[in-house]
């Protein structure tokens, strides 16, 4: 088995309801996951609720893998 080449040290923080802040390494700035639209009704989020909405962390594996 080879050596291992990189070890990613990421931290997430749960905020309010379905949203999660990321620090990842290469970002100045943190990450911020949360639900929208589809999902958010799949997962029964009362939108009443979500007052801040953003990409899904499934938004960002479609987009990784995609590029």
């Amino acid at each position: 088995m080879s050596e291992v080449v990189y070890v990613s040290k990421s931290r997430i923080e749960r905020k309010v309801g379905p949203v999660r802040v990321a620090y990842l390494p290469g970002e100045a700035q943190p990450v911020v996951f949360s639900v929208h639209g589809p999902i958010a009704a799949h997962y029964k989020v009362d939108p009443a609720k979500l007052t801040d909405s953003h990409a899904s962390t499934i938004d960002y594996v479609i987009a990784a893998t995609a590029g």
